[in-house]
């Protein structure tokens, strides 16, 4: 008898662990490890504006110059065509998400006002993490 006995306990064994490995492989799929998931990179739209550029701004520059500067806006409202908006948005590959909003004033065609949200600083070719918008 101990001979029978070895094969029904292999098989039901054998049948534990198939069954326990459909419940982790249902909890793997439905909520998988760090080192599992596939890379998703950060998708940036709009006006990417950093501090150093907002910083290189200066009191009556030309609109050629702020255009130069800082790219063609994003939004230059029609019935005030003194102000030009500039928005970022930009997708982590987490799942988070930031917008920053910068906005110009000119008066006639001398830059005279700017500011916005915190915008974000760049280190050489690295993108540091941008805070949530307030």
């Amino acid at each position: 008898m101990p001979e029978q006995a070895l094969p029904r306990t292999l098989l039901l064994i054998g049948s534990l662990l198939a069954l326990t490995a459909c419940g982790s492989v249902k909890r793997i799929t439905d909520d998988p490890p760090g080192w599992l998931t596939p890379y998703r990179a950060d998708i940036g739209q709009g006006n990417f504006i950093t501090q150093e550029q907002a910083g290189r701004l200066q009191k009556g520059m030309s609109r050629e110059q702020v255009r130069g500067l800082l790219g063609t806006p994003l939004l230059i409202d029609p019935f005030r065509n003194n102000r030009w908006d500039y928005v970022f948005d930009i997708r982590r590959g987490s799942g988070g998400q930031d917008r920053r909003r910068f906005f110009v004033i000119f008066d006639k065609d001398s830059l005279n006002e700017w500011g916005g949200d915190e915008l974000p600083a760049v280190s050489g070719d690295v993108l540091l993490p941008m805070r949530p918008a307030r």
